[in-house]
């Protein structure tokens, strides 16, 4: 699938959790020179979508209102990422007993240190980078400076674009919007109206009775609405002649080995669709669009390698969405260039890996013993029902160094540094999408 935007009916009518932005954006541009479609009403209260997606839906409301055809917005309650994408619209209706909801982001974390050592569990860590803090939930009760300073900067990070596109659209400074959320003065439905972040309050049927107007009926008649699903299915279709094409490739979730899932990156099935692309000779250019946390190492470079194969041949862009972090970085570093949102998380090169240690629960605690023969002292490495030993732990931890190693060596030579640049921005570090582009 492509991004998710459930939530996000435009066209009014309920929303498809299977509509992506690439269908939402081709509907709006369609709808500006539709002489039948006159005017967006746009029905939003918890859109599942990240803060990246949400930006480029609300830049396509934005290109929509170069029509000068009206688009309003109205709910009955309006989340922080709601309330965002409303913003964008000519005008912002509130259900008067409603709510919105505008106090600042945060960031919880949750941590099971306390109660692994209650059970008796020890979590082994073996990584590289102060701020991979993946594991940081199994080893600590807390975050960690490192983990807190990064958290602190990306989370500010998103703020400001969140505060600075809601600034733009309702003429309201950004100071203001910052004191506004920090006092919490949003408590009741008049005073987001007091502070101009709604411009009236209106129950359904009186903003049904203004797209009235705007459509020249009366009230007792009613309106002719097309869902946006509706709208797509009748768009006309692309009956271009050109044999070029651009091929778009998907890589949503998790990377995993092998063909994986329908919300995982396969590296086979990702990999068999850059290869198709790259061997088609009408594909002109590919575009790899990753939203990703990352995921096995070995799969992400699977990936990689068929991007290095594609560039040589055609252009191989990468687009990132919300988040393309640690393994979903890796399989887009050697695009020919990468494109950001001013608030994806990207970075987070670094490396890890967690082998837990029963012993104590199992033994201790429950009675369990485990006895056995080896061929060798390496042969049971990888047990979970006793610690590592200081030679087992040199191992791994030299197998997660070169694993570290041969990542930053993907970026540097992908992004034509050093691998002493991109170590001193490497280390698990977390960036969004604006300071990524500053240390390039």
């Amino acid at each position: 699938p492509e991004n998710s935007l459930a939530g996000i009916p435009i066209f009014g009518g309920d929303a498809d959790k299977s509509i992506g932005f690439n269908d939402l954006a081709k509907a709006l541009k369609a709808a500006q020179s539709d002489d039948k479609i006159e005017c967006v009403y746009l029905n939003v209260s918890s859109p599942n979508a990240g803060m990246a997606t949400m930006l480029e839906v609300r830049n396509a409301i934005i290109d929509f209102k170069k029509s000068k055809k009206p688009i309003i917005a109205y709910s009955e309650v309006y989340t922080q990422g709601a309330y965002y994408l409303a913003s964008a619209a000519d005008k912002v209706y509130l259900n008067p007993q409603g709510a919105l909801e505008f106090k600042g982001f945060s960031s919880d974390l949750i941590f099971f240190k306390g109660a692994l050592d209650k059970l008796g569990i020890e979590a082994q860590i073996i990584r590289v980078g102060n701020y991979k803090s993946a594991v940081e939930p199994f080893i600590n009760t807390k975050m960690s400076d490192y983990n807190r300073q990064q958290v602190s900067a990306y989370v500010g990070g998103l703020y400001q674009t969140f505060l600075k596109g809601i600034s733009e659209t309702r003429k309201i400074s950004t100071d203001s919007l910052f004191t506004i959320a920090d006092t919490y003065k949003i408590r009741q439905p008049q005073d987001a109206v007091n502070y101009k972040m709604v411009d009236a309050l209106k129950y359904k049927d009186e903003v049904l009775d203004e797209f009235r107007n705007i459509t020249g009926k009366d009230k007792k008649s009613a309106l002719n609405t097309v869902t946006i699903n509706e709208y797509i299915k009748n768009l006309p279709a692309d009956n271009s002649t050109s044999s070029s094409k651009v091929a778009v490739i998907y890589a949503n979730g998790d990377i995993v080995g092998g063909e994986g899932s329908d919300d995982q990156i396969g590296s086979e099935r990702i990999s068999r669709a850059i290869r198709k692309a790259r061997l088609d000779d009408d594909v002109k250019a590919i575009v790899i669009r990753v939203n990703s946390g990352g995921g096995s190492a070995l799969a992400s470079d699977v990936i990689w390698r068929e991007v290095i194969l594609s560039k040589k041949i055609k252009p191989v862009i990468a687009s990132f969405g919300d988040v393309a972090a640690s393994g979903g970085y890796y399989i887009g570093c050697a695009a020919d260039s990468i494109f950001v949102q001013p608030n994806t998380i990207t970075g987070s090169i670094g490396v890890f890996g967690i082998i837990p240690n029963f012993q104590n629960l199992l033994n201790n605690k429950l009675g369990v013993t485990f006895d056995g023969v080896k061929t060798g002292q390496y042969a049971d490495i990888m047990s979970t029902n006793r610690p590592l030993t200081a030679g087992e732990r040199f191992i791994i931890q030299n197998d997660v160094n070169h694993v570290y190693d041969t990542f930053i060596g993907r970026v540097a030579d992908g992004r034509k540094k050093t691998k002493a640049q991109v170590d001193s921005v490497g280390g698990g570090h977390v960036w969004v999408g604006t300071d990524a582009v500053k240390i390039g």
